[in-house]
């Protein structure tokens, strides 16, 4: 199924999984949906099973999202206990399209939980409390950790606790999720090397693979090449032990952030760039955020950093594909129905000598070393093959036969995820455009949004938006009095990247530092105390700027403050 046929089915208000092998383009495509949403005035619910998952879609866990939390089990207390917890509470019965990313990292009680509390406290008695679901993910990823405690009398999930995948819970089977199958392939760029990794996925792997992945053995890595560890120790051992090597003086980036205690430490655990970030020159970095806007680099792009840039002293990065780029610092946020709950900025960067397989789920590297002789974990060595874009960017420190297999409950799984979206794809294919359309103007009048809004034209996977056409809309969006976190929600960018759009609209002259102002609105007192360190430090460098005001003022308000500075009678 391709994304556009995919899409059609998502618009059409039934449950889905969509699922795909890696650079299928699954996140693309959801990004696609929640805009189309979100321009019919509709906010879906959006979450993820792990904190990392999480950063990426800009939302939350679903654990936090349901109120479930750190919970293995339901009592009826815990139910009762969630139930009266009024920001939960209020979020679940508004709610009207839950988005759960990576479920193939939700074992089936998890899933099950968060099914008995909505039903609970949206108080209908149908699968996730009448919701419209979407899940998300490929089960030939890592699979979920299930704990396997002792179940107490009071509980109210029988058997459920011992479901390892979501899809053999009986909540699946309750949902009854229609399935797209994508089978477009975005990431892997060597025909060879696709057959292998399918060939993986279809437990018929063959000699010939065998001995083509053989060839591309070697006891060491080559040059500066990122490797990859099952485990954390290893990965941070190699990065310390490596950065401590090189000569020059370290650069220290400390990540700032504002929110709830308890989301934003969630959010801190679950960002890929490290709460500390230590650099020097030479170092190996990875970057850990996509450049929406320019394109100049994705979440996993590798790198040296050749310099720090004189001013903010920010990292100056020369990438494997030889573009040099100045890294500021980047947001990761958590929403929740359209509005911002909690936000971090750190520089989007990474040590990247070494990273966990665990980590690296979601990321494309042009270049890997692993060693998979002693891959224990079904999907493991293929999680790790499939995160390089060819085989010949694959270096083999050894294999055993665990890395080539799956396990065998997804293979038979697979098979008939695949049959059915076979099959949907035909029925979908016999609508005209008339009864599609009218599927999906159905769909958002009944989820409470407005039909006939401009529709999103989202760009093709991997196209670069154009710098003129993207600041002409967040230019629109200005002139239509929208703050800068309803810009950037809408746009499903960062408000650091629309606070960028903002300063070259104005260097242009296309907006005034008067029409900056109102985007202040509140923070009067905070303004001045900014210009107040503007006149005694200048207008740049911001970072001396940032510390005078003890790092309780964002990057972002500094320097809209900035635009408006020149207005101000310095007397």
């Amino acid at each position: 199924m391709t994304q556009e046929e995919a899409l059609k089915v998502l618009k059409s208000g039934a449950n889905v999984f969509l699922t795909g092998e890696p650079g299928s383009g699954k996140t693309h495509t959801v990004n696609r949906y929640v805009a189309w949403l979100r321009d019919a005035g509709i906010e879906p619910s959006i979450t993820a099973s792990t904190g990392i998952a999480a950063t990426h879609i800009g939302g939350m866990t679903v654990h936090a999202w349901s109120g479930i939390g750190i919970c293995s089990l339901l009592t009826a207390y815990d139910i009762d206990h969630i139930a009266q917890n009024e920001r939960v509470s209020r979020r679940l019965r508004r709610a009207k399209i839950l988005i759960i990313d990576e479920v193939s990292m939700l074992s089936g009680g998890t899933l099950s939980m968060v099914d008995i509390i909505t039903r609970e406290i949206r108080d209908k008695d149908e699968p996730f409390g009448g919701l419209t679901v979407i899940l998300v993910g490929d089960f030939f990823q890592l699979p979920p950790v299930v704990r396997r405690e002792q179940k107490p009398a009071a509980t109210l999930l029988p058997q459920e606790n011992t479901s390892e995948f979501a899809f053999t819970s009986l909540t699946w089977a309750s949902l009854n999720p229609l399935v797209c199958y994508l089978s477009e392939q975005y990431r892997q760029e060597d025909s060879v090397f696709l057959e292998i990794l399918s060939a993986i996925r279809r437990n018929a792997v063959t000699s010939d693979h065998r001995q083509i992945l053989a060839s591309r053995m070697a006891e060491a890595p080559e040059g500066d090449m990122p490797q990859l560890f099952s485990h954390n120790n290893d990965a941070d051992r190699i990065n310390n032990a490596t950065l401590a090597k090189l000569k020059g003086a370290t650069q220290k980036f400390v990540m700032t952030g504002r929110g709830p205690e308890m989301l934003l430490m969630s959010l801190k655990r679950g960002c890929l760039s490290p709460e500390t970030l230590f650099l020097k020159i030479g170092a190996r970095v990875m970057f850990t955020k996509n450049d929406i806007v320019n394109g100049q680099f994705v979440n996993g792009t590798i790198g040296t950093v050749i310099g720090f840039s004189k001013g903010e002293q920010y990292p100056i990065v020369k990438t494997t594909r030889g573009n040099t780029i100045t890294v500021e610092p980047a947001e990761w946020h958590v929403e929740d129905a359209g509005r911002v709950l909690v936000s971090v900025s750190q520089i989007p960067l990474k040590l990247a000598w070494a990273l966990t397989i665990h980590k690296s789920q979601g990321v494309s590297l042009d270049a890997a070393f692993m060693n998979l002789s002693q891959a224990f974990e079904y999907g493991q060595g293929y999680v790790a093959l499939s995160r390089v874009r060819t085989l010949l960017g694959v270096t083999l420190g050894g294999i055993n036969e665990r890395a080539l297999e799956i396990n065998p409950t997804v293979l038979v799984k697979d098979s008939e995820f695949r049959r059915v979206s076979d099959d949907l794809r035909e029925v979908f294919s016999k609508l005209d455009s008339q009864e599609l359309e009218k599927l999906h103007k159905n769909f958002i009048v009944a989820s409470g949004g407005e039909w006939g809004q401009k529709s999103v034209v989202a760009k093709p996977l991997r196209q670069r938006v154009k710098k003129g056409s993207t600041l002409s809309v967040t230019h629109e969006c200005l002139l239509k009095n929208m703050s800068v976190a309803d810009i950037a929600t809408l746009r499903g960018v960062t408000t650091g990247t629309i606070v960028s759009h903002i300063e070259e609209l104005n260097s242009a002259g296309k907006i005034a530092p008067s029409a900056v102002a109102p985007l202040l609105h509140g923070k009067e007192d905070t303004v001045k105390k900014i210009h107040e360190a503007m006149r005694e430090l200048g207008t740049s460098p911001l970072k001396p700027i940032f510390e005078k005001l003890d790092g309780r003022v964002s990057y972002e308000t500094i320097r809209l403050a900035r635009i408006i500075f020149s207005t101000i009678d310095p007397r």
